[in-house]
């Protein structure tokens, strides 16, 4: 459950007020949110993710104001029931793919399931990556392991900033259905921000900023 209510932000030494809509959405509702660059995208999304903070409003995850809490259970809070997908990579250099995807579950005190690690790899076409470091990764790959690194962990809401930024129409859809697939299984909200219409198709719900 998300609620979104009288949500706005404004950045030091600038004078435009971002002011977002009211949003409800019910346990397993999804969310597409589409706008153009500059419109406040992605300080939405870490708005919601609890990485900025609004000056006004109120966001509620799973019954939780995210900005009533300390920033030490804010940390806790986010690292076991929020799965971000970023347009830039955070995944840990020095690692490789399974082994950020084990660090991800055991970040979040979560039980370390090779076998799902194992199946989400196969799911998004990177299991013969499982062993590679970052480095020798293509920017698609990168962005299906932030993907796979956003839902690990069976998160109560799945953020994806411009998840298929900079993959083709098929990797697109498989993609979005991946996402779509395992918010439902998980009974987590998914909300997508971004500016790629492709995906509007598979989204009952959406908005436009």
């Amino acid at each position: 459950m998300v609620q979104i209510d009288r949500l706005t932000f404004q950045y030091k030494k600038e004078k435009h007020l971002f002011s977002f809509p009211n949003i409800d959405l019910k346990e397993r509702e999804n969310l597409l949110i589409i706008g153009k660059s500059g419109i406040g995208k992605t300080t939405f999304l870490h708005l919601l993710a609890g990485l900025l903070t609004p000056i006004s409003g109120k966001i509620v995850i799973g019954g939780v104001d995210i900005h009533s809490i300390s920033h030490s259970e804010l940390d806790k809070f986010r690292g076991q029931n929020i799965g971000l997908v970023f347009q830039k990579k955070h995944a840990i250099q020095s690692l490789n793919v399974v082994e950020n995807l084990q660090a991800r579950l055991f970040l979040s005190k979560k039980s370390i399931s090779n076998t799902k690690i194992d199946f989400l790899l196969e799911q998004l076409d990177i299991s013969d990556c499982k062993n590679s470091k970052l480095n020798t990764l293509s920017e698609g790959q990168l962005q299906r392991l932030g993907i796979v690194m956003a839902v690990i962990h069976n998160p109560q809401v799945i953020l994806a900033d411009e998840p298929t930024s900079s993959l083709d129409d098929e990797s697109c859809t498989i993609v979005i259905e991946l996402l779509i697939k395992q918010a439902k299984l998980t009974n987590a909200n998914l909300i997508v921000i971004t500016h790629d219409h492709r995906i509007k198709s598979l989204f009952s719900n959406s908005i436009t900023l």
